[in-house]
């Protein structure tokens, strides 16, 4: 199986969890840094980390976006269509900005922290539609 591909099934049973901490945007080769992150993009500038704030701050860096990290639960294709661009609009109706990692099982969305319970309330709304 290779995840859900159909968009009705998949807003129905969309649900959303968030992990634990506040997690900042970095970009850095240090071992330390590199060693904590949770998500890694190489990019043409360098290397960006998603990490927790609380290290990239003993680090040096000083974030400039706090987020809240929601997971979108149901498994969807990596060629399923429309997701994304259904909780983009939830989200951006509800005024709330969002960055998106896709994994293999899961969307992953970075929110602002302060906006985290609207955002969670957003998506879930998705389902009731």
């Amino acid at each position: 199986m290779a995840g859900e591909t159909d968009l009705g099934r998949m807003l129905a049973t969309l649900d959303v969890t968030r992990r634990d901490g506040t997690f900042a945007f970095v970009v850095s080769d240090e071992p330390e840094l590199v060693a904590r992150a949770q998500a890694t993009v190489e990019e043409a500038e360098g290397r960006t980390l998603v990490v927790p704030v609380a290290d990239a701050i003993s680090a040096g860096h000083e974030p400039d976006f706090e987020a809240a990290w929601l997971t979108l639960t149901l498994w969807s294709s990596l060629s399923a269509v429309g997701l994304t661009a259904a909780f983009s609009r939830a989200l951006a109706d509800a005024d709330i900005p969002c960055n998106v990692i896709a994994g293999y099982h899961h969307d992953h969305l970075l929110v602002p922290v302060d906006r985290a319970d609207d955002a969670v309330a957003a998506l879930r709304g998705l389902s009731s539609r």
